[in-house]
């Protein structure tokens, strides 16, 4: 599967500004919202927000999965944010986050949102993964890397 088609460089930052986990999923949902699948950001932040509350996305190891299957887009978009210092993300192994993949898909994706994030999850279950993601430095690298890694 090419995650790249669900994501573009426009859609990457590795300057992630927030400090705070409600910061990080507006920064995430505003990249989001550049892509022209996103019919209304405030309304996926809302949804993002609400399944957050649910139970964390942070999984462990520095990453983070925020995702929403949401009406707010109309084809599946995954944007991604770094930060190098980490973020408080109520972490299931307590440690600060670096690595986020928000996900967004529409309400009727049965299973392709789950594929995307399975192949995340897969990606990023590697240690040396996480460490190359830590040092990516344009977004090309970064979609070429989830493309190709295995």
């Amino acid at each position: 599967m090419k995650l790249s088609k669900f994501c573009s460089e426009d859609l990457i930052t590795f300057n992630l500004k927030s400090d705070n986990k409600d910061g990080v999923l507006a920064e995430l949902v505003e990249l989001a919202s550049k892509s022209k699948l996103v019919k209304s950001g405030d309304e996926l932040l809302q949804d993002v927000r609400d399944r957050e509350e649910l139970v964390t996305t942070g999984v462990g190891y520095g990453v983070a999965f925020p995702h929403a299957k949401t009406k707010a887009t109309k084809g599946i978009v995954i944007a991604f944010g770094r930060s190098d210092k980490g973020i408080d993300f109520d972490a299931m192994d307590h440690k600060a986050v670096s690595l986020f993949f928000l996900i967004a898909a529409p309400e009727d994706a049965i299973g392709a949102h789950l594929n995307v994030m399975a192949r995340l999850s897969y990606i990023m279950k590697s240690e040396e993964n996480r460490q190359k993601m830590m040092k990516v430095t344009s977004p090309g690298e970064l979609l070429q890397m989830i493309d190709t890694v295995e």
